[in-house]
Formats: C-alpha cells, sequence, structure tokens
C-alpha cells in the first residue's frame, strides 16, 4: 500500500464527512493505493456512528474506536500500528489541517527519502493562549534536542513506515515525535510550511492541564533521549559528585576537631551539609542502579482497551 492517513479524533462529528471527501479527492488525483485510518479516542458525540455511514461510500476507511479517552499519544501509537503504507501522514481530525498538502509530504519521504516531514504552521489560526504555550515549547525543545524545527506541535506530519514501525508514543510525547525519532536514530528530519486553517466545528480541546501534561513530558523527553539506556550516567554521576563534596566536608570538620580543637563542630551548618551530601549522594548512586536493571526490562506503555473496528 503507499499511503496510510492516520487520524485522531475526539467529538468531531460534524468535520468527518467533509474531511474524508477531501482526502478522497486528493488521494484519488494522485492515483494511489491508500487507507484512513480514524482512530476514535472515546467520543461521546455520533462521531463513531459518521464513520460507520461513511464507510458505505469510501472503502479505504479504518476505524478503531477506544472504549474511552486515552489521549492523542495513544491514539498514534495504536494508529501507527494499524498503518500498512509505505508512508504514513497523520493530520487532525478538525478541519485545520488541509489534505491538499498531502501531494507534498508524500512526496518528501517518497521520493526525498527523509525519514519524517514535519507541518510549520507559520501563521496559525489560533488563540493566543495557544500560540504563547506552543511557541515556549518549540523554542525549549530546539534548544534541547537540537532539531531545527519551528513547530513540534503540528499535527500534519509525514513518516516512513520504517519509522513508524520503530517508536514507541505515549502520554503526551505525540509533540516530541522528532525527538523520539532522533534518538531511535532517524535523523533525517525535514520540515514544510503549511496552510493552517480556523477551526470550523466544535471546540478545541486544548487546556491548561495539557500544557502541563507537556511540560512534564518535556522534561521526560528529555532524559529519555539523553539516558534511557544509560540512567546509571546520570544518577550515578550526580551520587558520586555529591557523595564527594559531602566527604571533603566532614574530612575538612574532623581535621579542624582534631588540630584546632574548636567546640561546637558537630552543631555548625557545614557538618548537616555534609551528611546530607553524603546520605543523598548514595541515594541517587542506589536509584542510578536500580534503574539501569529496570531498563533492561521494561514492558510495554501501550496497552489500551480497543472497543470496536470497522
Amino acid at each position: 500500500m503507499d499511503l496510510s492517513l492516520v487520524i485522531p479524533l475526539f467529538n468531531e462529528e460534524e468535520s468527518l464527512s467533509e474531511l474524508t471527501d477531501w482526502i478522497h479527492r486528493v488521494c484519488s488525483e494522485m492515483n494511489i493505493d491508500y487507507e484512513i485510518i480514524y482512530i476514535d479516542d472515546g467520543s461521546t458525540d455520533n462521531s463513531w456512528n459518521m464513520l460507520s455511514e461513511l464507510k458505505q461510500k469510501y472503502h479505504a476507511i479504518k476505524g478503531i474506536k477506544f472504549k474511552r479517552n486515552y489521549g492523542k499519544s495513544a491514539a498514534l501509537d495504536t494508529g501507527f500500528k494499524a498503518a500498512q503504507g509505505n508512508v504514513i501522514i497523520t493530520m487532525d481530525a478538525d478541519l485545520q489541517d488541509s489534505p491538499d498538502e498531502i501531494p507534498d509530504f508524500y512526496a518528501m519521504i517518497k521520493s526525498n527519502n527523509f525519514d519524517l516531514v514535519s507541518g510549520w504552521k507559520q501563521k496559525r489560526q489560533d488563540p493566543l493562549s495557544k500560540r504563547i504555550p506552543s511557541k515556549f515549547f518549540n523554542w525549549v525543545t530546539r534548544k534541547l534536542s537540537g532539531i531545527p524545527l519551528n513547530d513540534f506541535n503540528c499535527g500534519l506530519k509525514a513518516y516512513s513506515k520504517e519509522l513508524t514501525k520503530n517508536i514507541e508514543v505515549y502520554g503526551e510525547m505525540h509533540r516530541y515525535i522528532p525527538v523520539i525519532a532522533k534518538k531511535e536514530g532517524f535523523d533525517k528530519i525535514g520540515e514544510k510550511v503549511v496552510n493552517h486553517q480556523a477551526r470550523k466545528y466544535g471546540t478545541s480541546k486544548f487546556g491548561f492541564e495539557r500544557v502541563m501534561r507537556g511540560y512534564l513530558d518535556l522534561l521526560s523527553i528529555t532524559f529519555i533521549s539523553k539516558f534511557s539506556s544509560r540512567p546509571m550516567h546520570f544518577f550515578g554521576s550526580l551520587g558520586t559528585f555529591l557523595s564527594i563534596l559531602g566527604i571533603a566536608i566532614l574530612i575538612y570538620l574532623s581535621l579542624l576537631k582534631l588540630f584546632s580543637n574548636i567546640p561546637g563542630i558537630s552543631s555548625r551548618p557545614l557538618f548537616y551539609l555534609g551528611m546530607l551530601s553524603v546520605i543523598v549522594g548514595v541515594q541517587l548512586f542506589i536509584a542510578g542502579f536500580l534503574a539501569e536493571m529496570i531498563s533492561r526490562n521494561n514492558p510495554s506503555r501501550n496497552d489500551y482497551t480497543i472497543e470496536r473496528k470497522l
């Protein structure tokens, strides 16, 4: 199969018919074999029934419905596992991503041999409350990862099949897929300016809780990208530094006690700092050792309850 379109959705019944018609027109003009995999992330509206109706019209449609809302990362990970195309393109179901971008994204993966091509919403049609956090996370991620992308969080992306079959997406990690890809050795990453449209139906699912989860996942992916296979290098280095610092302080105070006979050494704040440094240093070293053993046999984080398939 040439192309798989993986589209997560949550309560988007109004946009599905228009989006599917649009995708079908574009892919038909490209004259390629394609499939549309809709991942219904526990919608409470009529989205699934709408997909069932559209399936009667378009045989290229496939659907997976979660029992409850797991989040966009879970939907993408499940869609990647189900995709059969040599090129996989993801987009949002709210019509803010234009299917007219599909041919260019497809060509960049197929002909230019990119591992991943990320869309750049240079002119975003979103409120300021959504643009400001996005700009911050993009800037921080760019600095920490060394990947020169302007928009990590754009839902419109294209991937090689090999990449999607060799990465794991969980939590809120969908916004950091380029970082995960680079970690796994897929470092030919490109970017394309895309047309971002104003939301036509429904309401945005963006909220403060997603900002907080995004921040925590940013810390997580930064650690994982550098130390997931060698946690001892992180914890062990900190533990060794603090232990040496604490031992040096205690040796200094012991020498003062022995040769200067200064009273009240054990009541000095420096004494407690030395003791604390040794204790915390040893604990960090042990944490690194345990993390090394855990990382050797880490079970999958992606077990989702699927209610139905189409």
